[in-house]
């Protein structure tokens, strides 16, 4: 309880009365002024009562609008954190600075809450091994059928859930996602999605932009149709899908990603994409190609799958390489960095699915694929099969994803410097 007479109050002046008895300002025609009772002539001033209800008032008001300017810091402190991807001409920029993409084809991520945790406590290692990019579907991939959208063309919370959890995480490693959207191809995940039409697209894509916003992730973008299948199997157009989501939030990054002639609107071209003349392009699903009998996505990895009908439902020849493979493979990393905007390898060894007592998809670099024969039961696992031999070609090229030490982030800055044209 505050005491009758603060010490405070022996400072404060006593107003006096003028020779004819009134105050010239009224003072003692006022019974309170600025919270007190005001004294005659010889007293000291006293709280009265409403005066406590007064400054409680304030006090409350004070904490509240310090404790709401804090927050507004705090939340304008961690956008300023943030990992923010964006495109300027022919450059992709990652906080601002220009920087190439070396990453990771992780389709089948979102299968489970395990495969989603297990990719998450592999992003450190990855960083490690100069990895700053890794890419994600919420349709497919192929023997995963995640089915990401439901019929209203809106985002299953289950999947949704899984991806922000990774975004979060790679934003912590200063690292991209690539948010891929349609996957059509053979997969099942489309099965509920038979009635769709161009506007059903349009809003799957619009409705990923926008939850990817509101959520306030920067450190994406976007793939809206992986290599043009649901554009090749409908007839839908990827421009249309690309102008909807643009009209959510055009600082979302979209990529187009087919064989026909790319449309102008988007903000950069990937994979099976022809190049664009000023716009960036780079390979998000890059293999050893022809080097693989067959093709690498061909027969060599679904020869199971294709003898039995599809019975068999997951990848041949697992995480195997022959040597022929992992030096087409090098070549083209090389080639693709320094050239274009970056490469992401797609390995079987990253998407394969649980199915077949398989277990994957696997996200630890595995073995150096040293095989003497890539063909001998190719449905079970080998003890060498992996992508460390390709991880560690660009650990020991490229060095370690450090951007923050970097004057110019670019992951392209080879420690060869006499690797480079």
């Amino acid at each position: 309880m505050l005491p009758t007479q603060p010490t405070w109050s022996k400072t404060l002046p006593i107003p006096r009365l003028p020779k004819n008895g009134k105050a010239a300002d009224s003072l003692l025609d006022r019974p309170r002024r600025d919270g007190f009772e005001l004294p005659v002539q010889g007293q000291t001033p006293r709280l009265v009562e409403g005066d406590f209800k007064m400054i409680s008032h304030i006090f409350t008001a004070t904490v509240g609008v310090l404790i709401a300017a804090s927050a507004i810091l705090a939340v304008d402190s961690k956008a300023v954190d943030k990992t923010t991807f964006a495109v300027r001409g022919d450059e992709l920029l990652l906080d601002g600075k220009p920087f190439k993409i070396i990453g990771l084809r992780c389709s089948n991520a979102l299968i489970s809450e395990e495969t989603t945790d297990d990719l998450i406590e592999h992003f450190p290692a990855y960083r490690e091994s100069g990895i700053n990019t890794v890419s994600v579907f919420f349709m497919g991939s192929r023997y995963g059928d995640v089915k990401g959208y439901r019929p209203d063309a809106s985002l299953d919370p289950v999947y949704a859930d899984r991806m922000a959890r990774i975004i979060k995480a790679a934003d912590e490693q200063k690292m991209i996602v690539v948010v891929g959207c349609l996957y059509w191809s053979t997969s099942k995940a489309k099965e509920d999605l038979g009635e769709w039409e161009q506007q059903d697209a349009n809003h799957a894509i619009a409705n990923t932009v926008r939850w990817l916003s509101r959520s306030g992730f920067r450190n994406v973008f976007v793939d809206v149709d992986n290599e043009g299948m649901a554009h090749d199997a409908t007839g839908w157009s990827i421009a249309e899908m690309i102008d909807a989501g643009h009209a959510v939030d055009p600082s979302i990054m979209l990529a187009y990603n087919d064989s026909d002639p790319p449309p102008e609107n988007a903000d950069l071209y990937v994979h099976h994409s022809p190049k664009v003349k000023g716009k960036p392009w780079l390979d998000t699903e890059a293999t050893p190609g022809k080097s693989a009998p067959g093709g690498y996505w061909g027969n060599f990895s679904k020869q199971t799958h294709k003898r039995t009908k599809g019975r068999y439902y997951n990848y041949s020849r697992i995480g195997r390489y022959t040597e022929a493979m992992k030096a087409e493979q090098i070549r083209r990393t090389v080639d693709e960095i320094e050239r274009y905007n970056g490469h992401m390898l797609a390995a079987t060894w990253l998407q394969c699915a649980p199915n077949e007592r398989v277990g994957g998809p696997f996200t630890d670099s595995g073995g150096h694929s040293q095989i003497k024969d890539v063909d001998k039961d190719i449905d079970r696992l080998h003890a060498d099969a992996g992508i460390a031999w390709w991880l560690d070609f660009v650990k020991d090229k490229y060095g370690a994803w450090k951007p923050e030490d970097r004057k110019s982030i670019s992951a392209a800055e080879s420690n060869d410097l006499s690797a480079k044209p």
